[in-house]
């Protein structure tokens, strides 16, 4: 078999790629993780906190939010139906800390 013939084969038997669906979701996910983000330093700003301390205070409650999602099993299952919109990289990264934390316990 040719590397043609064998690119050929691939393109037939690969199941077809849902971009549009994959796009639309990373944008509403991911978007939404942003939406959620600006009202919490919206809310810590009425609360007297100035725009320095209101964003370490909505960075710190994202990771935490992040942490426990993880732990939980629902960022995971949020993360393989919504693909990279949870990538957004406050989130994406207490994820990344997480998980193998949460895959180290569970394999004792």
């Amino acid at each position: 078999m040719t590397p043609k013939e064998y690119q050929a084969l691939v393109k037939r038997m690969a199941p077809p790629s849902p971009i549009v669906r994959d796009t639309a979701l990373a944008f509403l996910v991911g978007g939404g993780i942003c939406v959620v983000g600006q009202l919490l330093s919206h809310w810590y700003g009425t609360l007297g906190l100035d725009t320095a301390d209101a964003g370490t205070a909505t960075s710190v409650t994202l990771v935490f939010l992040s942490a426990l999602a993880t732990g939980l099993g629902v960022y995971h299952k949020l993360a393989r139906w919504a693909g990279a919109g949870t990538l957004v990289p406050i989130t994406g990264f207490a994820n990344a800390v997480v998980s193998p934390a949460v895959d180290f316990r569970a394999e004792d």
